[in-house]
């Protein structure tokens, strides 16, 4: 695997970090995977997905989101996304990167894998840019959360008016990573939630990019998001046939023990979507850090390999 980063034009000049992994083999590749990371992570987390892609001849892509990884200006920005329409502006990141790697891998089908707050980006991408992708990988994710998340707007602004907009409010972080980790209480760590493996949990806090608390403002854009992505309307743009993928932990306490991806999934079908498919896991809510990793990733591959054939043969 050849690996190396570049930085990404985007709209309003900001610097967003991009990592790059190329498969050994120079030929032509079969795919490209775009990886849209979650909320307090990286995109070089995903180094050892993209190894296991590149070996069956895909290229890999993931960008540090604004206020994340490498994009974040500082330890203070980590968990700002920007001023004002924050969310808008990730989302715009994500296409941008999307047309680099179109123009870079011409005629590859590019894949867009999305994991938790990246899978509700990856949602909205979906019907916001119809014909960028070949495919989806939603991972971590959940279905439209109704009046939970109005509150938790309500929350959110009050908390803003208190705080300021990058103001860091204990009482959100209680009631989103807080809350996930209470089912595994007694707990070892604050976020046991995330995988059963403990190595990977631990890798995760000794990563100084990772396990930091979001701003006030960075909830409320995401809230907001939320609340589009909900929206059944807003599916009439999305090809009925393009293939999405949903994978969950079965005790990943974002996607509600997958009582929640359930409603995504209805979500889809009643939208009229044709080629979704899903598979729940053994595990929580990082699958690509879980004990059974690997046989996940080959699915994940196996998935994505069928794409392509599809495609080719189409």
């Amino acid at each position: 695997m050849r690996s190396s980063t570049f930085t990404l034009d985007t709209v309003d000049g900001t610097a967003v970090h991009v990592y790059r992994w190329l498969p050994d083999d120079p030929e032509p590749v079969r795919g490209v995977v775009q990886v849209a990371h979650g909320l307090a992570e990286h995109a070089g987390r995903y180094a050892h997905v993209a190894e296991a892609f590149t070996a069956a001849g895909y290229a890999v892509y993931g960008n540090d989101h604004r206020g994340h990884g490498r994009t974040a200006r500082g330890e203070d920005d980590l968990g700002f996304f920007a001023p004002r329409r924050g969310w808008v502006l990730v989302l715009d990141d994500l296409y941008r990167l999307n047309q680099h790697v179109r123009d870079a891998h011409r005629g590859a089908p590019v894949l867009l894998l999305g994991h938790s707050m990246g899978s509700f980006l990856t949602q909205q991408f979906l019907f916001t840019f119809p014909g960028a992708i070949a495919g989806a990988i939603l991972s971590g994710s959940n279905g439209p959360v109704g009046p939970i998340g109005e509150l938790g707007a309500v929350a959110a602004r009050a908390e803003r008016r208190r705080l300021g907009p990058h103001g860091r409010s204990p009482l959100l972080a209680a009631l989103s990573f807080g809350a996930y980790n209470k089912p595994f209480e007694p707990a070892r760590t604050e976020f046991d939630w995330l995988s059963s493996d403990p190595d990977a949990v631990d890798a995760y806090l000794a990563d100084p990019a990772c396990g930091f608390e979001a701003t006030t403002q960075l909830w409320i854009d995401l809230l907001a998001g939320l609340r589009v992505i909900a929206q059944p309307e807003r599916l009439q743009t999305v090809p009925e046939e393009l293939p999405i993928h949903v994978v969950s932990g079965e005790q990943d306490p974002v996607g509600e023990n997958t009582r929640g991806v359930q409603r995504l999934l209805d979500h889809y079908d009643d939208a009229g979507l044709t080629k979704v498919t899903h598979r729940f896991y053994p595990g929580r809510h990082e699958l690509v850090n879980e004990v059974n990793r690997r046989e996940v990733i080959d699915d994940l591959i196996a998935w994505a390999d069928g794409v392509v054939e599809g495609r080719r043969l189409g």
